[in-house]
């Protein structure tokens, strides 16, 4: 009932010492607190908040138009509702390395396990979009340097995203990703490798956990668990997944009422009722309820 019984410095422990097991650690994208609850009741290991999808569900493309408030508001609100350690995307920052710090202690806050700060320019767009830009060298050490220098829990995962494979190629990416890793960085997420050999390339060059994004229609094939698991990767993210799964369901059935007139022939592809109430554990409000609502009320005179 109500929120996470873990408090947020044990899941930062328990997600710093998945990554270390060796088991690779799936992390499906929530698209709201509820679809977290689900991915925690389906046995994943943890949860991702996508910058793409807070931007899209506001209404925007995913070309650096939401706030820090933004993120961290909606990292909070999902964090919060899942017993599972979260990693949520932290774009560039929002800013130069102080605004970087400022950003590490307000998601440290909102009680995310982790984040990623990405090398693209500010603003960022898509990392699997033509025509990004990247900072220089200095400029993405000096914003992971202020990420882990601003943390209060060193359990705190600080990520370095790297998009410079797409402009610069493979051996750049490496070469960025060893950088970043001796400014401080405790993992990399090399964005939008071409294969399964590139993702083995980085895992070969750096001594920390790598993580593979698998969303779909983008550059990267979608690669199973078990291929990613044989190069070594640590943890592979389905960022927008649900998402388009949800937005796909929704749109099917609106086109069924402008069509049909109604919702029947949509009615079962829905969640019931009942299903729906499960997942919000309902029962255990009814009982809190009774417990504090035990009196009778008088006849009115």
């Amino acid at each position: 009932m109500l929120y996470s019984t873990v408090p947020a410095h044990e899941k930062r422990a328990a997600f710093r010492a998945a990554l270390d097991s060796g088991e690779l650690q799936r992390m499906p994208g929530a698209f709201n607190p509820l679809s977290a609850r689900l991915i925690e009741e389906k046995g994943f290991e943890g949860v991702y908040i996508s910058g793409a999808v807070i931007a899209a569900d506001l209404g925007f493309p995913d070309i650096g138009l939401t706030t820090l408030t933004e993120v961290a508001a909606r990292g909070g609100q999902i964090s919060r509702m899942t017993n599972l350690p979260t990693l949520i995307d932290a774009d560039t920052g929002f800013g130069e390395p102080m605004n970087v710090a400022r950003t590490v202690q307000t998601l440290e806050d909102a009680g995310v396990s982790g984040l990623h700060i990405e090398d693209q320019v500010n603003p960022k767009r898509c990392g699997h979009l033509d025509g990004k830009a990247v900072v220089d060298a200095d400029t993405a050490v000096k914003r992971i340097r202020a990420a882990v220098d601003a943390r209060r829990d060193p359990n705190l995962l600080i990520m370095a995203r790297t998009d410079i494979r797409a402009n610069d190629g493979l051996g750049a990416a490496i070469d960025r990703a060893k950088q970043l890793v001796d400014a401080g960085a405790d993992a990399i997420f090399p964005e939008a490798m071409a294969d399964l050999s590139e993702f083995e390339a980085v895992r070969k060059a750096v001594d920390v956990p790598i993580l593979a994004n698998m969303t779909e229609f983008g550059k990267s094939e979608l690669f199973s668990n078990q291929q990613l698991a044989d190069v070594g990767i640590n943890l592979v993210i389905y960022p927008v997944s649900l998402l388009r799964i949800a937005m796909g369901a929704a749109e099917r059935g609106l086109d069924a009422l402008v069509a049909e007139g109604s919702l029947k022939s949509e009615v079962t592809g829905m969640q019931t009722r009942a299903r729906l109430y499960e997942l919000l554990d309902y029962p255990s409000y009814n009982s809190f309820d009774t417990s504090v609502f035990n009196f009778d009320v008088p006849t009115a005179r």
